[in-house]
């Protein structure tokens, strides 16, 4: 029916090509449009403003003779002030857009190791981008973005760098573990260095309380009880602890058997035994 009134309708983010007797005549805007056939007018194709996308996967070898899958995304659409050139200079702007990419690519992959392929993959990027901007314009399409996607070494080589990783991260924490166990040894020899300190502490002030209490006990006595020696004193104090232990043993539920001298002289005898001791330790001083 369009045909037969001589109108037609561009749908929005498009624009139609006019030919009149198969010359370039026209490129209408979106809406609706006379086309008079009868006088030689005709829509011959349309032409999408949108922002179209192409992935174009590229395989090349890197420095280290390692080969990789590059995986670019263009984003790119026709001007509108441009659309004849878009029409008429391209006849598959998809094989040509690829075509640059892969040049491009295969041209900057192989100055590089794998390791800075990844590391510099948007320095590739913005150099496709540029390669393209440069050599599409020319027909009327604008590159709206470029982006490396991916890049997929061989199967082998991907296991290979994981094992490498994995390697690195195990040695990493041995070392870490390595050195916690330093610190907690060191803490822990710390620890004890200052326990035995503060018990050598302890032991020395209780051996100075028991002398000067057995000292004060002495004086005491001697003042007291006229006529006694200091050895009387000893002795007797000798006998309590004496005394004293034997009660401890035996009110001790668990404890073990213990064989100990006993009997009227064995008082004597252990006086005798811790004196001699005392002597022979201040002789060998």
């Amino acid at each position: 029916m369009g045909n037969l009134l001589c109108l037609a309708q561009v749908d929005q983010s498009t624009v139609a090509i006019k030919e009149t007797f198969g010359k370039f005549d026209d490129v209408l805007e979106p809406g609706c449009h006379c086309v008079p056939w009868i006088f030689g007018s005709r829509l011959v194709g349309y032409l999408t403003l949108r922002v179209q996308q192409l992935d174009v996967k590229c395989e090349t070898k890197t420095k280290d003779n390692v080969f990789v899958n590059v995986v670019a995304s263009i984003q790119y659409r026709a001007l509108s002030d441009k659309a004849s050139d878009a029409y008429y200079k391209l006849s598959n702007t998809r094989a040509q857009i690829q075509a640059y990419v892969f040049d491009v690519i295969r041209a900057s992959v192989p100055k590089l190791n794998l390791d800075d392929v990844f590391e510099q993959k948007n320095e590739i990027a913005k150099s496709v981008e540029e390669e393209l901007e440069k050599a599409m314009s020319a027909y009327g399409y604008e590159i709206v973005q470029t982006l490396i996607v991916d890049i997929e070494p061989d199967e082998h080589v991907k296991r290979a760098m994981n094992e490498i990783n994995a390697a690195a991260r195990l040695r990493l924490a041995a070392t870490e573990k390595a050195e916690a166990e330093k610190i907690l040894q060191i803490k822990r020899a710390e620890g004890e260095a200052e326990s035995k300190y503060l018990s050598g502490l302890g032991i020395a002030r209780q051996r100075q309380a028991i002398v000067d209490g057995l000292r004060d006990s002495v004086l005491g006595f001697s003042v007291n009880v006229p006529g006694t020696t200091a050895k009387d004193v000893m002795d007797m104090v000798l006998v309590t602890q004496y005394f004293d232990t034997m009660k401890e043993i035996g009110a001790a539920s668990k404890s073990s058997a213990v064989f100990i001298p006993h009997g009227p002289g064995a008082v004597r005898d252990v006086a005798t035994q811790i004196r001699d001791g005392l002597l022979q330790g201040s002789a060998a001083t």
